[in-house]
């Protein structure tokens, strides 16, 4: 393996499945892997076929996802983390090495699942009124979910699902406006299982028809080379200057962030090739494993997918996808060139080398190589900002990456390889664009493509740069990568049928609110008016609380699951306040991501000091620092919306002026932290600098102007300094 190049698909594989908890499976017998794998596969191309060719009912849709999803994880994920150290071992109490009872769990999940697709043309005159039968299956489901969800995610998630059940039970018992009149479990059973409000609601719907096509494609394009491409041109980019591998960790995580929605599999892929090269031009460990955790959590703010949170949005909002990607897009910027500046200030610190040519890439042999990977990528660009449901987009992009893995190969591409992908991108099109209202003839044509291909492919000995059998398993991993997020989902309807039923969002918002001007009028009557107004006031002390709420929720919660619980609770406190409710979204989304970042449960910080060998806790908390742009960002474009440039009220003015504030304000910033801008900062220095970075990062030109003029002093006495340095030198 050269300097430059990723890890193959089994090694990265086993990196994700070490480091990455929600990827740890239980060993299984041959018998029972062959199973699991099968149903892998299946629950795969179930979604496959239902994006390209119609999905089904709505409410069947959700069942048969959930059926899988649910199902497996009791087949994969023991009861006690212990087991997966344990070998396989079959017996008649545990067939395949999967214990009786969960086999049990496994049918009874499924079966509850889908017990209401089964029912639904009655369902009608049963919700309100639920049969007992009906009790006893959302029973069923509700328990076994919540077990579910422990096993595959931990138990953050879980108790606050049942905290909120609890208070939906003991409503008369709750003091002041939290009080409300109280529910019985069948009145509560009905509300989260019967009804589209609870575990069968959105967070399963977009989960079921939007994000597991992304995951899915960002497996396919990462093992077809569209990954070490854009390692390739990042390390071409950014490698040759001072401390390069750190660069590279930046650039690199995000154009891979455009592929992976998961920080962890982004730290695990990015940090296999970037975190033992900064430790080896003298980054330390705790540095190196902060780098890449810090810039693998910015997929999950990058366009176009945004770690799925994107078609959250889309569903939330009622906008279109080209008004999200387009608000993403500067924060994202900040939050990357954030971290840049700090480890190019780290660089010229302590003296870091760049990468040496012999370590660097050939990016024109690179694109020679691999430049087909990036059309699945274009494709599915394209059809997202046409306006076309992002289900077909995905059934694009992994079609076309299987293409591009099955018919062109590194080198020596035959003019029959590069007539192949013509011709089967060509029939995709067909199916795509060409107009076809009858689903029955667009499944015969692909039916047929896929009878001629493979004959064409033996006729003419043509071998790709993947084999039949990694598309396969390429196609287990990315249902693998699901079950979690898939529970994670169905637990969160959970908390928001409970919101729905007894109101607590409202509540929450009043309260929060309340909270919110009972400090900003004490601080206040020590602030003078000139400088702060009382609404401006309030509104700073509910971002700050509800930031807070975010990242300790988001304590172990996957981000999507964090977002949606933030946007049912906290969102609405902010729109209350006069937030736009884009605007408002993006808060909470970006504070969810930083608990990726944030100890004590920082999931892609702990992964990439396991990369790293150095200490979780430490490398943690390096990662937050390094990350502070994405936390001081969010604050600027709630007072200034112009900054995500599709929010109402944008003017060029407003947009010139928050930018380069921000610009400056993060160097300044990223300096104070690192001790260094031209050579090494006193105390004083940092302090004026911090404070300086403050100013110039919140909205408006006079902050801005006066962050610079403290910070005049500051570079004219670093410019100084370093002029005496290389005048000894």
């Amino acid at each position: 393996m050269t300097t430059t190049a990723l890890p193959d698909d089994k090694t990265l594989l086993e990196l994700e499945q070490k480091f990455d908890p929600e990827m740890r499976f239980r060993p299984l017998t041959a018998h029972a892997a062959t199973l699991v794998g099968g149903l892998l596969l299946l629950l795969s191309m179930f979604h496959y076929y239902t994006a390209g060719f119609g999905l089904l009912q709505e409410i069947t849709h959700r069942g048969v996802h959930l059926a899988f999803v649910l199902g497996l994880i009791f087949l994969v994920f023991p009861h006690r983390h212990a087991l997966l150290e344990k070998p396989a071992h079959h017996s008649w109490l545990t067939p395949g090495n999967v214990p009786w009872f969960d086999w049990l769990l496994a049918l009874a999940i499924a079966a509850s699942v889908l017990y209401i697709p089964y029912v639904f043309e009655d369902l009608t005159f049963r919700v309100g009124n639920p049969l007992a039968i009906d009790v006893v299956m959302g029973s069923i489901l509700i328990i076994a979910l919540l077990e579910a969800t422990r096993r595959s995610m931990g138990w953050p998630l879980p108790v606050i699902a049942i905290i909120f059940m609890l208070y939906a039970l003991g409503g008369p018992l709750f003091p002041g406006l939290l009080q409300h009149a109280g529910s019985n479990w069948n009145l509560l059973i009905n509300h989260l299982y019967l009804t589209s409000q609870g575990v069968y609601g959105v967070a399963v719907g977009v989960v079921s028809t939007y994000v597991f096509h992304f995951v899915l494609f960002g497996v396919l394009a990462t093992r077809i080379g569209l990954g070490q491409l854009f390692l390739d041109v990042a390390s071409s980019i950014a490698g040759r200057y001072a401390g390069g591998p750190a660069k590279v960790s930046v650039f690199g995580s995000a154009m891979f962030g455009m592929l992976s929605g998961s920080s962890v599999a982004n730290a695990v892929t990015v940090g296999s090739l970037t975190i033992p090269a900064m430790i080896r031009i003298g980054y330390k460990r705790e540095f190196a494993g902060a780098v890449e955790a810090a810039s693998s959590t910015g997929g999950q703010i990058t366009p176009p997918v945004l770690g799925a949170a994107a078609f959250l949005m889309i569903e939330f909002l009622s906008v279109p996808y080209q008004t999200i990607i387009v608000a993403a897009s500067i924060p994202a910027f900040m939050h990357f060139f954030g971290v840049f500046m700090q480890v190019h200030f780290e660089a010229k610190r302590f003296g870091l080398r760049g990468l040496t040519e012999e370590e660097m890439p050939k990016l024109r042999r690179s694109f020679k190589e691999r430049w087909p990977t990036l059309i699945p990528l274009f494709l599915l660009i394209y059809i997202l900002v046409t306006g076309r449901t992002p289900y077909l987009a995905a059934f694009t992009g992994i079609s076309s990456a299987a293409i591009v893995g099955l018919t062109t190969r590194t080198q020596g591409n035959t003019p029959g390889h590069w007539g192949l992908l013509a011709a089967l991108h060509a029939v995709l099109v067909v199916i795509v664009f060409g107009g076809i209202e009858d689903s029955s003839l667009k499944l015969g044509i692909f039916a047929a493509t896929l009878v001629v291909a493979p004959l064409i492919v033996k006729a003419l000995k043509i071998q790709g740069r993947i084999a039949p059998q990694a598309l396969v398993e390429a196609f287990s991993t990315g249902a693998k990568y699901a079950l979690a997020v898939g529970a994670a989902a169905a637990t969160v309807g959970i908390v928001i049928g409970v919101v729905t039923l007894t109101g607590v969002g409202f509540k929450l918002s009043m309260i929060i609110t309340g909270a919110a001007q009972a400090v900003a009028g004490g601080v206040g009557s020590w602030i003078p008016q000139a400088l702060i107004q009382t609404h401006s006031l309030t509104l700073l002390v509910a971002l700050i609380m509800t930031g807070l709420v975010c990242i300790l929720l988001g304590a172990g919660i996957p981000t999507t699951a964090n977002y949606i619980i933030m946007v049912t609770v906290a969102a609405p406190t902010l729109v209350g306040l006069g937030v736009q409710p884009l605007v408002a979204h993006f808060f909470v989304f970006y504070y969810g991501v930083l608990a990726d970042i944030t100890p004590p449960v920082a999931l892609a910080a702990y992964a990439a000091a396991g990369m790293a060998g150095s200490d979780p806790f430490k490398t943690g908390n390096m990662a937050f620092r390094l990350g502070l742009a994405k936390a001081l960002v969010p604050f600027v474009f709630v007072f200034s919306p112009s900054l995500l440039i599709v929010a109402k009220g944008f003017t060029g003015y407003d947009f010139v002026v928050t930018f380069v504030g921000c610009v400056l304000g993060i160097t300044m910033l990223a300096a104070a932290l690192s001790k260094w801008f031209l050579v090494e900062m006193t105390r004083p220095e940092q302090a004026l600098c911090l404070l300086a970075a403050l100013l110039m990062i919140a909205p408006g030109l006079m902050p801005t102007l006066v962050g610079l003029a403290l910070a005049t002093p500051v570079l004219v006495h670093q410019v100084l300094a370093r002029r005496r340095e290389l005048a000894r030198a």
